[in-house]
Order: C-alpha cells, then sequence, then structure tokens
C-alpha cells in the first residue's frame, strides 16, 4: 500500500469557497439537481458528497430528471454492458437540453476516470457541460462554477488519487449509513478494472474516521458500514493502525449499534480479525467474502492469491468462532478457460459453505485487463447455462438452510415498510444480514427491536414482533 496523499486545506477552502458563490449566485432561482448513480456503495457514497456540495450551495433534489437545472450522472464501469447504459440515457436527454439550454448535465464517476472512455463521451455528446474522474470529486463545485459560466469543462487526472476529509455528504437514511476508512485497490485480479479507476490502495486516517463515526452517533445513527475495496488491508496512521484495531476503536464510539463491513478479500482475512467479530458484540455476525470461483486453475488465473482450500480453512475458522455467522460472497462464471470441471468445482465449494447469500455474475471482459485478452473466452450462451444452474442450486441451498431460523428470536434494525401485500409488513435486517419481514406500520422505522422468526421463504424470513 502506498502512503496516501492528502489534499490540503487550501484546495478544500477553495471549494468551500466556491460553495458560497454559488449559493449567493443561485439563491431565489430554486436551483433543483438529480443524480443517477450507478454501481457499488463507494459510487453511493460518493453520490451522496455531491448531493452534500449541492445542497450547501442552496440547491434542492429534484424528484425526477424533467423538473431538474442540474443533471448528474455517476457511473460505474464494472460491468460489460455500463458504457452502453450510460451513452443510451445520456443521449436521450438531448431533447431536453435542446428546450432548455441552461439545463447542466454533467457526467463522473469510474467510467469518466477512463480517458478513452471520457474522451469518446465528449465528442460523441456535446450538449454534456462536466465530465470528471472520481479523484476530482471534490472540485465538483469549481467545475459547475465553471459551467455556469458558459464553459464546457473536461477534467482528467491520472494519479492514483488523494484524500479530501471535510466534505459535506446528504445521507439517504437517516439511521444507517456507510463510512468510507480506504479508497483503492492493489490486488490487480486480472478480471477487474477497479486499480485503474479508484487508484491504488490509501487509507483514511484512524482519527478522521473516528471522528466521523462520533458524528454521526450524534445525529443519531445506529449502525455503519465500514467501506473499502479490501477493508481487510486497511493501514491507517501510516502504517500503524491496521483493521482489527480500528473495529476496537470504533466499538467504543457510545451511541453506535451496529458496526458492519465490506469487502472481505480472502488472501488478507487475518485471525485478528476474526477475533475482534468474535469479541465485540457491535461486530454484526456477517461477512462478504468474495470466492469468486471454487477451481484452484481458475483462482490462480484470476490471481485470486489463495486456493479453494485456503479459502475453507477461513470458512471453518470463521464458524467455529463467531457464532451465528453468516457468509455471503460474489462468484464468476465463464472466466476465460473455464471447463464444465471447473465450474462444478465451484458448484461443490457452495454446496460446501453453504452461503446466506451469493451475487453471481457472468464473467465480462473490462478493456484494459490482463482477462479480457486471454485465450478461452466462453460462449454466452454456455455463461448463461452455468449462471442459471448455479443459481438454481444457490436457491435450493438458501431455502433448506433457512429453516433453521424458524422459532428463534433476534433483533432487527427497521428499514422500511412494504405495502404491496394484503398487510403492511415492515422489514429490517437482523445482525447476520438476514431479512425479517413482519406486520408493521411505518412509525417502527429505525427502531431495533426484537422479532420472533416464523417462517422461511428463499431469500427472507417471516417473523412477529415481540
Amino acid at each position: 500500500m502506498r502512503e496516501p496523499v492528502f489534499i490540503n486545506q487550501e484546495e478544500i477552502n477553495q471549494s468551500k469557497a466556491a460553495i458560497l458563490r454559488l449559493q449567493h449566485a443561485l439563491q431565489d432561482k430554486n436551483y433543483r439537481y438529480f443524480i443517477e448513480s450507478y454501481g457499488c456503495q463507494m459510487n453511493d457514497h460518493d453520490s451522496e458528497k455531491l448531493a452534500g456540495m449541492l445542497e450547501e450551495a442552496g440547491c434542492h433534489k429534484a424528484a425526477h430528471k424533467e423538473e431538474a437545472n442540474l443533471i448528474l450522472f455517476n457511473t460505474c464501469c464494472v460491468r460489460e454492458h455500463a458504457e452502453k447504459r450510460v451513452f443510451g440515457n445520456i443521449g436521450a436527454l438531448k431533447k431536453q437540453k435542446e428546450a432548455d439550454p441552461s439545463l447542466c448535465i454533467a457526467v463522473c464517476g469510474c467510467m469518466m476516470q477512463q480517458e478513452a472512455v471520457a474522451k469518446r463521451l465528449y465528442k460523441r455528446f456535446p450538449f454534456v457541460d462536466i465530465i470528471f474522474g472520481t479523484h476530482e470529486l471534490h472540485r465538483f463545485p469549481l467545475l459547475l462554477e465553471e459551467a455556469l459560466a458558459g464553459k464546457r469543462v473536461f477534467v482528467h487526472s491520472d494519479t492514483d488519487g488523494e484524500i479530501a476529509e471535510g466534505l459535506p455528504a446528504l445521507r439517504e437514511n437517516p439511521f444507517s449509513t456507510n463510512v468510507i476508512i480506504m479508497y483503492g485497490c492493489d490486488n490487480f485480479c486480472t478480471y477487474c478494472i477497479v486499480p485503474y479507476v479508484r487508484g491504488r490502495e490509501r487509507s483514511r486516517n484512524s482519527q478522521d474516521i473516528l471522528a466521523e463515526v462520533e458524528g454521526l452517533a450524534k445525529a443519531g445513527y445506529k449502525e455503519i458500514t465500514l467501506l473499502g475495496q479490501n477493508v481487510n488491508s486497511y493501514k491507517g496512521d501510516g502504517g500503524k493502525m491496521d483493521f482489527p484495531t480500528l473495529l476496537h476503536r470504533i466499538h467504543e464510539v457510545p451511541g453506535i449499534s451496529r458496526i458492519r463491513f465490506m469487502t472481505s478479500h480472502p488472501k488478507d482475512l487475518s485471525p485478528g480479525l476474526i477475533a475482534a467479530m468474535a469479541s465485540l458484540p457491535k461486530v454484526c455476525n456477517h461477512i462478504h467474502l468474495p470466492v469468486q470461483s471454487g477451481s484452484d486453475r481458475i483462482l490462480q488465473a484470476m490471481n485470486r492469491k489463495y486456493t479453494r482450500m485456503d479459502y475453507l480453512r477461513l470458512v471453518e475458522a470463521l464458524r467455529r468462532q463467531v457464532q451465528g455467522i453468516e457468509i455471503t460472497t460474489d462468484i464468476i462464471v465463464g472466466f476465460p478457460g473455464e471447463q464444465e470441471e471447473d465450474f462444478l468445482d465451484t458448484i461443490r465449494l457452495v454446496e460446501e459453505v453453504g452461503f446466506s447469500a451469493a451475487y453471481t455474475f457472468m464473467y465480462s471482459p473490462r478493456p484494459g485487463t490482463l482477462a479480457a485478452k486471454m485465450e478461452g473466452q466462453i460462449d454466452e450462451a454456455v455463461k448463461k447455462d452455468r449462471l442459471f444452474r448455479l443459481n438454481q442450486r444457490i436457491a435450493q441451498l438458501l431455502q433448506e438452510s433457512n429453516q433453521k431460523y424458524i422459532g428463534q428470536q433476534g433483533e432487527v434494525l427497521i428499514e422500511g415498510c412494504d405495502g404491496r401485500g394484503p398487510e403492511i409488513m415492515a422489514f429490517g435486517k437482523l445482525p447476520c444480514f438476514k431479512m425479517v419481514y413482519f406486520p408493521g406500520d411505518t412509525s417502527l422505522i429505525g427502531q431495533l427491536r426484537q422479532v420472533r422468526i416464523t417462517a422461511a421463504q428463499s431469500n427472507s424470513l417471516l417473523g412477529e414482533l415481540l
């Protein structure tokens, strides 16, 4: 991991000054924005920061694109068809821009960190006003100022990115939220574009993380999820603070009831982290541990740096030490060179581990990655067939596994209500990440309540309030 570079206070002050100037320029104009966010939770949190800066500038969120003065696309490039989807949605705005030339259209995020893609978008859509990558997020108020002055803005940086502290954020959820502890990735899995668009690993200082968590606790947040491309390799404070120690420090913050984290790379899952999960009551008994494949041959081709047996040993240690732990995962089928026997190894691993959820994907080549150039690319029909068979087996195992919860009770953090059925059902997650539905109303949202499980469904549980 490289030593992180922190953006100096002068740059942050320049952005804050731009926010004040925008506030003055836009006052009494009812300036409204609409942010369309794609991809992972990191992107979602970036969108919250963009919204936070806009709100401080006196702007307000629009309910629909058609009502907005500013439309901002925060893009993702992890999946193969992401570019087509984003380009299509931007192209659909051409008529709206022609009808209202003052409409400001901005595109940012991981896709725009790919210089070739960003330049292609710049040429193809001359009506897009602002284009910037992931490393320029803190400069957004300055870029918006330029666009509102009539300039077309294109900003691209090839650096690994710097850490900007102190940016405002408009958090969507008032009781559960994300806290980024590190940025970037050093693993260079052969299928993955993230190190190229998010940069190399940089960890925030622990005092900045703790100050953010303490502020969230005072604001009434009950649950936080610590985010990083690989939280297990967190090394804050110049490498002196590791992730288990950080968990212990955050656990001491009063007011926070639950601590979650993702994502964990298996090669860096330490005995210290397992011990912290076992000993700290606020740390939820759930871990997202992407396996990607059950075949040693494919794992090696993916550059995952662990074997099937290494992964199973981690699962055994987690199950032995962390009471009631549930494990979720990511799996890719159809990686270049994957034979039927490799795929069956994945099925057998799924059966052996018993995941409580699996996010499954067909391999999609990403330009610039090693896997995109590998021989043995798999036919789409074969990939679709394997994905169908994998999902079918996972669903069968999950239905069987959920039966063990019937008759048990536990605490859920109530997230919302579903009124589509004959009665209103409240829902929330147990610490182990299992979703529970039970009769209730909106007055319960945000509360921690005990429920008893009465029935099991394929992807969730049914219960009753105690």
